[in-house]
């Protein structure tokens, strides 16, 4: 089982940070549905932004959420060690640091997965971190910045070296973006050159991909991302193969309208209706996805609607409920 310093984890399954999803409502969800650990969506290092009412609600966690693990982004070492600090005051419990995300916007100020070109960088950032806190940080790469330069492993020994206390490692490199296919061969080699735990991402979509990612790579955890967005229940799915070894089965309409209307109304309570209902469009999208039958038709008045009673009855009327 997973330890993330003195955290013991309930089983190695981890909800990926992912900006503008991994709110506080989904986080719950995902937990109630058996992830071991979720992570906040990152939040950005700049003191300007620090106290913005935005990037609080970002780090907010609810009481049925788990272990509060807040991942921060960033490039100056002074900031990120004062964001670590100003987070673990207001209740975090693990600090993650962002070099793992590909967005453009974030990369063009070389932060997230562009901070993988400057490995004395690198050193510092987490030097500074680890030293700023007494909770366990915790650092989340790709394999590299691109085909050509792939260093992951020589991260990783960096971040072994500075005390970090967990390493997730997603399976492509910052040029992939998320096309293509995830490779594991690298998070393998790293696996078997550091003693710090190992966490795989990527691709990881069905209970089989879990099994076959931890036993390809010898990885300590897997992470979750995009899968999990309207399948939150493919954490529990995922656990039982791992137990079982056999398919739990898949959620019922009614349970996945159950689910679905749940969320909505978190969604609803933590933002207010006006942000929670524009919030909720995606969701519904994604939860659309899994299900069958839906009215397709009503999904534009899904999305107009700027009222959360409109947005339900307009939900359970697209499922033929």
């Amino acid at each position: 089982m997973l330890k993330i310093g003195d955290f013991q984890l309930e089983n190695n399954l981890i909800l990926a940070p992912m900006a503008g999803i991994t709110d506080a409502p989904f986080r719950k969800l995902c937990t109630e549905f058996g992830a071991g650990l979720t992570v906040s969506e990152m939040v950005a290092s700049n003191p300007v932004l620090r106290h913005h009412p935005r990037t609080l609600l970002r780090a907010e966690h609810s009481e049925n959420s788990g272990l509060r693990s807040v991942q921060i982004l960033g490039t100056n070492p002074h900031d990120l060690a004062e964001a670590a600090r100003f987070n673990v005051e207001n209740g975090a419990q693990i600090i993650d640091i962002n070099m793992g995300c590909p967005a453009k916007k974030v990369c063009s100020v070389a932060a997230g997965s562009a901070l993988l070109r400057d490995e004395n960088l690198v050193k510092q950032i987490l030097d500074a971190v680890v030293n700023a806190v007494n909770v366990p940080v915790t650092l989340k790469i790709r394999t590299g910045w691109d085909s050509e330069n792939k260093n992951a492993l020589m991260i990783a020994k960096i971040a072994e070296d500075a005390g970090i206390s967990a390493l997730t490692i997603h399976g492509r490199t910052r040029a992939c973006k998320f096309e293509g296919f995830a490779e594991y061969e690298t998070i393998k080699h790293v696996k078997q050159a550091v003693k710090i735990p190992i966490i795989a991402n990527g691709d990881i979509d069905s209970p089989q991909k879990a099994r076959f990612v931890l036993d390809e790579t010898g990885a300590d955890a897997i992470m979750i991302g995009r899968a999990a967005q309207g399948n939150p229940w493919l954490f529990a799915q995922i656990l039982h193969f791992l137990k079982a070894g056999t398919l739990l089965e898949l959620p019922t309409q009614n349970e996945i309208y159950r689910i679905l209307t749940s969320h909505l109304e978190n969604l609803y309570s933590f933002y207010g209706s006006g942000l929670g209902v524009r919030l909720a469009r995606k969701h519904i999208g994604w939860y659309f996805r899994h299900l069958e039958n839906v009215d397709l038709a009503l999904k534009t008045q899904i999305n107009q609607t700027l009222e959360p009673t409109k947005q339900l009855t307009l939900v359970r009327l697209a499922l033929n409920l």
